[in-house]
């Protein structure tokens, strides 16, 4: 059956039709509010409802595990077809709620800090499941009662979004709708590992949403180590198309540097970081790794940084005039932090 979270008014009216158009508005606004049955729908009448349970679902998927950790919940989401993902809710130190969504059932990239990495692609999310994940935890997060909304996305869950561009275009259309969910494009961000053919798509067609680049390291060759599939995408290019993407409109793109202990953190790599982000505008956002069980880089187990190493490295990347800030770590225990999602 059709799954109705995740279409936008006008789909869901082509789905009812001939029901008057009304009954799609009141389904939408419904759905928007975290309702998960037809039976919740208090508006709808009784014979209409039964009808809609023998034709539609509500949602395709379903939360089939939460787990808290303090200012973070993961859920564990079952598909339709029995793949799982995960998606997050981050709560920072001012009370703003952020859900970080996946792209894809697995991923392609392998990069040897990511546990998502390690899975491999399954396949790539539908828009309508992109979405369903931030319904999800907007119902978790009990907006209803406290009256909080959720924020902020970021599309830097499991998967590479850049490779399932049209399905997250569609998905991003739902979320700036001003009659569905209304948000800013600046409240959203895109994180990706550097596709540089969808990253001329993006520059070129928008949505002009934040961007984040993971970039681990401008070391070109300590790069394709870590993050194999930037052997196929110089960072040559990759920069002439952030340089393009903040011409046609982009704001300012956030360079993440998860900081891997003993790895990327010498003075050479805080020399290439300035070197890439000359021209740009940017902010270096640090990641301290989150721990992986079994991840190893050259044979040998990956490691946290060391307080002191990250403050090294901080102050070098300060020398060299640039803007830093520094991911709090969210989430570890329920291995929901960055670089941990797929450990279902």
């Amino acid at each position: 059956m059709d799954s109705l979270a995740g279409l936008n008014q006008k789909e869901i009216e082509e789905l009812l039709s001939p029901l008057p158009k009304f009954r799609a508005s009141q389904i939408c606004k419904w759905i928007l509010q975290g309702a998960d049955s037809f039976d919740e729908m208090t508006n709808i009448p009784a014979a209409l409802k039964t009808e809609l349970k023998t034709r539609f679902n509500v949602y395709s998927s379903c939360i089939t595990d939460c787990r808290e950790d303090a200012g973070a919940k993961k859920v564990v989401i079952s598909l339709k077809d029995e793949s799982k993902i995960e998606a997050v809710l981050l709560n920072d130190d001012k009370k703003r709620l952020t859900a970080c969504l996946s792209t894809q059932v697995g991923c392609p990239c392998a990069c040897v800090f990511c546990k998502t990495g390690t899975l491999g692609l399954k396949r790539n999310l539908e828009s309508g499941e992109i979405i369903e994940q931030f319904l999800h935890l907007m119902r978790i997060c009990e907006a209803k009662k406290n009256g909080h909304i959720i924020d902020n996305i970021v599309i830097m869950g499991m998967g590479e979004p850049l490779l399932n561009l049209e399905n997250l275009r569609k998905a991003l259309v739902f979320f700036s709708d001003s009659k569905g969910l209304n948000f800013s494009k600046r409240r959203i961000t895109i994180s990706t590992c550097g596709i540089c053919e969808q990253l001329f798509n993006l520059a070129q067609n928008g949505p002009y949403t934040r961007l984040a680049l993971s970039l681990t390291t401008a070391d070109e060759t300590l790069r394709a180590k870590l993050m194999p599939i930037s052997g196929a995408n110089p960072l040559k290019k990759i920069k002439e198309a952030l340089l393009l993407f903040q011409k046609k409109g982009g704001s300012r793109i956030t360079l993440e540097i998860p900081l891997l202990g003993g790895i990327n953190t010498r003075e050479s790599d805080a020399e290439s970081i300035a070197g890439f982000a000359m021209g740009l505008e940017t902010v270096i956002n640090i990641i301290p790794w989150n721990p992986v069980e079994g991840l190893e880089f050259n044979g040998i187990p990956l490691k946290e940084p060391c307080g002191q190493e990250i403050s090294n490295f901080i102050s070098m990347l300060e020398k060299q005039n640039l803007k830093i800030t520094m991911r709090l770590h969210k989430g570890q225990k329920i291995m929901g932090a960055c670089g941990q999602l797929g450990s279902l």
